[in-house]
């Protein structure tokens, strides 16, 4: 995986030094909070560490007996009154993942004031670690997953082009890989990315009541990227991937984040040659802003008792929604 990661420099150089036990290094003394690379010889576990204080309340009990993370509480004798909370990988062959995973999770640490909220945060990428690291050894991903993922990828390219932009805050955008309600949020705006590439390009299946609702947000957009899939003409998934990590070679931070986002849509680089067969040519790509009456259903005009609607849309139908690529980019940049 290309990634200029820290973590996996600290890890390297402790499994170097090969001393028995559990061994600690600080991530940067530039950090105001006490954050380390771990490993432990020889049975080659690589871990995170944080100190906290221990008034600091954590509840760890969700993840014992996981199958590829080992995390424990130990009491810090670096500091007085602190406990070390470490996070540890049981399983060396995934180590470039979780070097990438740790990397994300310090770096969103870092921004925070308090330990409570860097305990927070920690547990809660935990919770979802446990299901990440269940998915490792899968089968990859199915051609509707490549096929939405490719989508949203296409999508967050031209979003890192536009002028301006923070790789990061983009990055930070992109919430459809964490199962959210839109592909892209911000604090007052979502776009949602259908992608097809069957006989009827101009259909788009909508899930949920709620996916095409802008009741909440001052403005959502239909980003719909039609494409031609074939086995020679085009670009794969596997591509388009190496071709915003190129991009973002030079931004260590968000590189890391963009992998950990890969991660968690499941796509894993050991699965690349189940993806090279697989090419996607542009057929067609539009925007829509959802307002007034556009074709959709909204939640509050569901009966009582009625819920997880799927429905479609006839894009054909919408023309009068159209707008261009600069006005929705305009438009999301200005809230």
């Amino acid at each position: 995986m290309t990634n200029n990661n820290h973590i996996l420099e600290l890890w390297e150089a402790l499994e170097e030094e090969k001393s028995v036990g559990l061994v600690k290094r600080l991530y940067s003394s530039d950090v105001p909070f006490h954050i380390y690379g771990t490993f432990q010889y020889p049975e080659r576990y690589y871990g995170v560490a944080f100190t906290f204080s221990n008034d600091i309340r954590i509840d760890i009990s969700s993840f014992d007996n996981l199958r590829e993370l080992k995390v424990m509480l130990l009491a810090d004798t670096t500091f007085v009154n602190s406990r070390l909370l470490i996070i540890q990988l049981l399983h060396p062959n995934s180590r470039d993942i979780f070097a990438t995973l740790c990397e994300n999770l310090i770096q969103s640490v870092i921004r925070l004031n308090t330990e409570q909220k860097i305990s927070r945060t920690v547990v809660n990428q935990l919770e979802k670690w446990k299901t990440l690291f269940e998915k490792n050894n899968s089968t990859g991903l199915t051609s509707a997953e490549q096929q939405g993922l490719f989508g949203e990828l296409h999508f967050l390219q031209k979003f890192l082009a536009k002028p301006d932009t923070n790789p990061c805050d983009v990055l930070h955008t992109w919430v459809g890989v964490d199962k959210a309600l839109r592909d892209f949020q911000g604090s007052s705006w979502a776009v949602e990315v259908k992608t097809t590439s069957t006989n009827n390009p101009q259909k788009a299946i909508i899930n949920g009541e709620r996916q095409l609702d802008e009741t909440l947000l001052e403005s959502l957009f239909l980003f719909h990227f039609s494409v031609e899939v074939s086995n020679g003409n085009g670009q794969t998934l596997c591509q388009k991937i190496s071709a915003i990590r190129e991009t973002l070679e030079n931004d260590t931070p968000a590189l890391s984040l963009f992998n950990a986002k890969l991660f968690e849509a499941g796509y894993l680089d050991k699965h690349a040659t189940l993806y090279q067969d697989r090419f996607y040519q542009v057929r067609n790509e539009n925007y829509y802003k959802i307002e007034n009456d556009f074709p959709r259903i909204k939640e509050n005009e569901l009966r009582s008792g009625v819920g997880d609607v799927k429905y479609s849309i006839i894009l054909a139908m919408c023309d009068e929604y159209l707008v261009s690529e600069n006005q929705l980019f305009n438009s999301i940049k200005s809230l």
